[in-house]
């Protein structure tokens, strides 16, 4: 695919009950020289016959095997909503085992990692709904196409999938004694999203060593659906500019 070897591997990490499809239009929209992978969970897109997995840990272990960080390229992650807090696990983990480490993360619509644990709140949890409830909770947070619930066939095969990732998100529970990421981190929000807050962003300021910034767009938990560029001109700013701070620190 690439002549020459490419200047940043981005790999984007899709939200609960979701896939690649939303974000497939995005490699056209980011930097000439950037090799875009949109990867897929277990049980999603191109993955659809592979075994889900409900553990935060043990789907970020695949992720990280299935990026493979080549020392000679480097490399960035962004992720959405459940996307965000795999990305998190997978930096941790790179951390921990000494692999090359991404040289960015954008983690969105996702709120600070809080070692009790993150949920709906007072309410019950999503993935304990009842499916007409669920059903009206996933409307208002959008990005997932009005067929899903308009079509009782697509709801029975996708709903278990939804549920089952909505259960890893809600039962995740972060390594309270972790340190901070020693990786430039970005956190983008959505102005009206109830969900993940930019006040509720702003908290990944203490989970790196170096907080690019809070980055909050008009829209609500998918603010990008509709039109992702000025989010993608975003990442192509932050990505690159820590992609440069990284080469001059080697060169120093």
């Amino acid at each position: 695919m690439y002549s020459t070897r490419p200047a940043l591997r981005l790999f984007v990490l899709h939200h609960a009950g979701g896939s690649h499809t939303l974000y497939r239009h995005w490699p056209a929209g980011l930097p000439d020289g950037w090799d875009v992978r949109l990867l897929d969970a277990p049980g999603h897109g191109f993955l659809l016959d592979v075994p889900l997995i409900a553990d935060a840990g043990r789907l970020a272990d695949f992720l990280l095997g299935a990026i493979e960080p080549d020392p000679a390229i480097p490399y960035a992650l962004f992720g959405h909503s459940m996307g965000a807090l795999v990305a998190y696990e997978i930096t941790r983990r790179a951390v921990d085992r000494g692999l090359p480490l991404p040289v960015w993360i954008g983690v969105s619509a996702r709120s600070a990692p809080q070692p009790a644990g993150t949920g709906t709140g007072t309410g019950t949890p999503y993935h304990g709904m009842a499916d007409a409830e669920l059903r009206s909770a996933l409307k208002r947070l959008g990005g997932t196409p009005d067929e899903v619930f308009d079509d009782p066939e697509l709801w029975a095969l996708f709903a278990p999938v939804i549920r089952a990732d909505l259960a890893l998100v809600e039962n995740w529970r972060p390594d309270p004694d972790a340190a901070a990421l020693p990786v430039a981190l970005s956190a983008f929000a959505g102005a009206g999203d109830h969900a993940s807050s930019p006040r509720r962003m702003a908290g990944w300021a203490a989970y790196t060593e170096r907080f690019m910034g809070l980055r909050v767009f008009e829209g609500g938990h998918f603010y990008f659906q509709d039109d992702p560029r000025p989010l993608l001109r975003q990442i192509g700013r932050d990505a690159t500019a820590a992609l440069d701070a990284a080469g001059a620190a080697r060169r120093a």
